[in-house]
């Protein structure tokens, strides 16, 4: 008899937020709950999505998809990543810094979530304007989607990687 096994996903998953939310119809309120979830396999890969259903579980796991189709891979150096950008999104902005070997990771929440399934280890972030856990997961992903590595600013400009670092 043939087993079949789960395949183990290299991904991992997060729920950032929960919400309960209604519609209004003639015969009174539909009440679903709305769900932001971020997957990462804390190698430089991470996507956010959003799940809506009348059920917890169930808004869950349709994030999860949501969520592996959006996966974008992220420029990083070491454990931190290569320089200061700031993200936006609507009325969210995130302010992203590297930060040294042991620093840890200084971000509130959302932003958190975000950067610990990336796989950054080391990072200082200031999350302003807005504490709408949607807008600040999708301004953390626009910021992190601008990073270029030293690599591709060399290639860019024509030049070598130690002419760019003098």
């Amino acid at each position: 008899m043939a087993r079949r096994f789960k395949k183990e996903s290299e991904f991992q998953e997060k729920v950032v937020s929960i919400k309960r939310v209604s519609k209004t119809v003639k015969g009174g309120r539909i009440f679903k709950f709305a769900v932001v979830v971020i997957v990462g396999n804390k190698k430089g890969k991470v996507g956010i999505g959003m799940g809506k259903s009348g059920e917890i579980p169930d808004a869950v796991r349709k994030g999860i998809e949501n969520a592996k189709k959006s996966l974008k891979q992220i420029a990083l150096r070491g454990t931190t990543i290569p320089h200061d950008i700031i993200g936006e999104y609507g009325a969210g902005r995130v302010i992203l810094k590297p930060a040294p070997e042991g620093t840890g990771v200084i971000a509130g929440g959302p932003v958190r979530a975000v950067v610990e399934l990336l796989g950054v280890k080391d990072i200082r972030t200031k999350s302003l304007n807005s504490n709408n856990p949607i807008n600040v997961v999708r301004a953390t992903i626009s910021g992190l989607e601008k990073l270029r590595s030293l690599a591709k600013v060399a290639e860019m400009r024509g030049k070598t990687r130690a002419e760019i670092l003098n």
